[in-house]
């Protein structure tokens, strides 16, 4: 038998693959999907189905693309919507992996025709439901996406899909999520790798509600932040399309080319932020390699064509990452990295960098400083926030950098630095030039002139 969960960095993704004797499916597949493809194939196995949970919103589902290379057919949720590929799954359909058994349930909250899966073992007992975006490890799923007006009726469908039906289950049921702690698709996801129903019983904050009108009004009192690539994830999950068939491989290109092609692309640099403030291509976007599936769907633009920037030499990580986003519009990657750059004779641009304790330092010696605190609301009102400092979260700089002052030097602050970093390149790359990102960040935060205040 074949039980594997399959991580999307970053996005912190879920996917699962199920196989017994020679028959596999797969649940909610990343668009690049030669992983399932080698893993079933390397247990004799062939993948049948591909069952989606519901229609995604924050990366391009793969079903298609698996479905491509394994003839397998896909099953869809949200039946009411306008899919072009596949089929619509109903309320108790069945289908066999080898001796297992799987059951799609209703679960409607998250979208309006959000589904479950129900594995059963060879003896037909319970064993563990794939709850996609409905049910996860310390939270719930989201209920704002279709709109303030569909809000309410949705938290109560998630209500009754939770309580009505995947809590009857039983305590011991295992529930495998569609995403782990750090996906935009939840509010907290804890980070417990693996949960039960009896687990999220009893230490899940969201079911501890008294009934459904105490549980919906704390739903509608969240307001999390909608990325802007999630619009165009909504369009191509419907579509399936483009297929690519196999994973992108962008062109190398010399200095020579990479500087000529940059004039009408954008040039993102995935090295970390202590690399990138020393020496970087001019106009590049900083996003380190662990922050692009978190940071790209805010920065970067789906029509210009991408040049990668990076550490090594093939970007094959950075490739994987941004076409799970959508951004297939790879041109190329710079031969050599930095290094090809210097020795071939090319300018490049630097941003110049501070540690915390240096900052607070020059702070209680009574100088004048413009701070730039770039954490996001939540981070503040749990950590507190830094006297006179002004705040723009890193993912509303793009819509409101024109707030910021170009007549005065720029302190940017974050948790660590590296958003930091990327405040600072999108900034330097919008005629900003008095720029200084501060190493450390929170923790290292000791200034007596300008305390941290805790927020009530």
């Amino acid at each position: 038998m074949l039980f594997e969960r399959i991580i999307s960095k970053g996005i912190a993704h879920y996917s699962y693959l199920v196989g017994d004797r020679i028959d596999a499916i797969v649940i909610d597949p990343r668009r690049d999907s030669d992983v399932y493809v080698r893993k079933a194939s390397a247990e004799g196995m062939s993948i049948k189905h591909i069952l989606e949970t519901h229609r995604n919103e924050d990366y391009f589902a793969g079903s298609m693309e698996l479905a491509q290379s394994t003839g397998s057919e896909i099953w869809h949720a949200d039946g009411q919507l306008d899919y072009q590929y596949g089929q619509s799954i109903k309320d108790g359909q069945k289908w066999k992996v080898g001796r297992l058994e799987i059951e799609a349930i209703n679960t409607p909250g998250h979208t309006l025709g959000s589904v479950s899966y129900l594995l059963r073992d060879s003896s037909g007992i319970n064993w563990v439901v794939f709850t996609g975006d409905t049910l996860f490890a310390g939270d719930v799923g989201r209920i704002d996406l279709m709109g303030k007006d569909m809000a309410p009726i949705l938290a109560g469908h998630l209500y009754s899909s939770i309580f009505g039906r995947l809590l009857l289950l039983g305590d011991e049921v295992i529930v495998c999520p569609a995403h782990g702690a750090g996906s935009v698709c939840g509010e907290s996801i804890a980070e417990r790798v693996w949960t039960t129903i009896g687990l999220e019983r009893i230490s899940n904050p969201k079911l501890k509600f008294k009934g459904e009108q105490e549980f919906k009004a704390n739903l509608l009192k969240s307001h999390q932040e909608i990325p802007p690539y999630f619009r165009k994830m909504e369009i191509v999950n419907l579509e399936g399309k483009p297929l690519f068939g196999a994973l992108p491989i962008p062109k190398p290109l010399s200095p020579q080319e990479f500087e000529v092609m940059a004039k009408n692309a954008q040039v993102i640099d995935t090295r970390m932020e202590i690399c990138f403030g020393a020496a970087h291509i001019p106009g590049s976007q900083s996003i380190w390699i662990d922050g692009l599936a978190s940071f790209a769907g805010w920065y970067l633009s789906y029509d210009d064509p991408i040049l990668l920037v990076n550490e090594t030499n093939y970007p094959e990580e950075s490739v994987r990452i941004l076409i799970r986003l959508g951004f297939d519009n790879i041109a190329g990657y710079l031969s050599g990295g930095m290094l090809a750059w210097h020795m071939a004779g090319k300018n490049s641009a630097s941003i110049k960098t501070i540690t915390v304790q240096s900052l607070c330092s020059l702070m209680d010696q009574g100088i004048s400083i413009w701070i730039l605190d770039v954490r996001s609301e939540e981070e503040l009102k749990k950590d507190g926030t830094i006297s006179e400092a002004h705040n723009i979260p890193v993912t509303q700089i793009p819509k409101r950098h024109n707030e910021l002052p170009k007549d005065k030097c720029i302190y940017i602050f974050c948790g660590s630095g590296m958003r930091s970093m990327i405040v600072a390149s999108y900034l330097q790359g919008r005629s900003w030039t008095d720029l200084v990102v501060i190493l450390g960040g929170f923790a290292g935060w000791r200034s007596s002139a300008c305390p941290i205040r805790k927020t009530s």
